[in-house]
């Protein structure tokens, strides 16, 4: 699979989620973007997977990414501790250290982003609705 199709895919899914929610002892977060992953999984083959991700969940222990997986279409998780490598499909970056602390950091981001931009769009509603 090309890289330049997993970014074409990256429009918004309508079922997507859009904010922070507690499930039980899990934080989740929205999370967006097309990322290549070098990931072993419960048997120990190693693969690699291109997903268009949707949410990270850090719980106890453990970091949940998860997403849709553009081999069979289907919504997968993967575990944070299995992923051995990650490519930004956007920017091209590769990161193969500290791959947990860096999916927190990116869902964290994004999250400040979306909160950014929902209060620029209140203001302007109280502005139109003042004029």
């Amino acid at each position: 699979m090309e890289m330049n199709t997993a970014t074409n895919l990256m429009k918004r899914a309508t079922n997507a989620p859009v904010e922070e929610r507690i499930e039980g002892h899990w934080r989740v977060y929205p999370m967006e973007g097309a990322l290549e992953l070098h990931y072993i999984d419960q048997s120990g083959n190693p693969s690699r997977r291109w997903i268009i991700v949707r949410e990270l969940k850090v719980g106890p222990g453990k970091t949940l990414l998860g997403g849709i997986d553009m081999a069979d279409d289907g919504y997968r998780g993967f575990r944070g501790d299995r992923i051995e490598r990650i490519i930004d499909a956007e920017t091209g970056r590769v990161i193969d250290r500290n791959i947990v602390d860096w999916l927190i950091k990116r869902a964290e981001q994004q999250a400040k982003e979306r909160r950014k931009l929902a209060a620029k769009a209140a203001r302007d509603q109280q502005a139109r609705n003042a004029a």
